[in-house]
């Protein structure tokens, strides 16, 4: 089992930036890869971005690039997203995931980012 907790979302204007935490606990020798997914609403859940926990590669959906970072903190069990620029179009609920290698997955509660001015 794997639990992950995510913070650090709110309200920010155009331009600005918010770091989003997720904390994982549990069997993290499974986890493969850990990934950042986003609803907006009315919208299907979309992958923002992506780390795998090995080699720490990094992928990102074309809407994202040059402006959110992942990245991760093994010391602390502990993925980021770097998110700069934000535009009115980021708006949703951000998701942390978890892949693991038995090929399950697990999920957060999510945590609200709003841009608006």
């Amino acid at each position: 089992q794997v639990q992950l907790v995510e913070s650090g979302g709110g309200l920010v204007q155009p331009g600005g930036s918010l770091r989003l935490s997720c904390a994982a606990s549990g069997n993290m020798f499974s986890i493969n890869v850990m990934n950042w997914y986003r609803q907006a609403p009315g919208k299907q859940r979309e992958l923002v971005a992506t780390i795998t926990t090995g080699g720490g590669r990094t992928s990102y959906v074309d809407s994202v690039k040059g402006r959110f970072t992942i990245s991760r903190d093994n010391a602390k069990n502990t993925v980021y997203l770097q998110m700069n620029s934000l535009k009115p179009e980021d708006t949703g609920v951000y998701y942390c995931n978890a892949l693991t290698r038995y090929a399950t997955d697990y999920w957060g509660q999510g945590t609200q980012v709003t841009v608006s001015s």
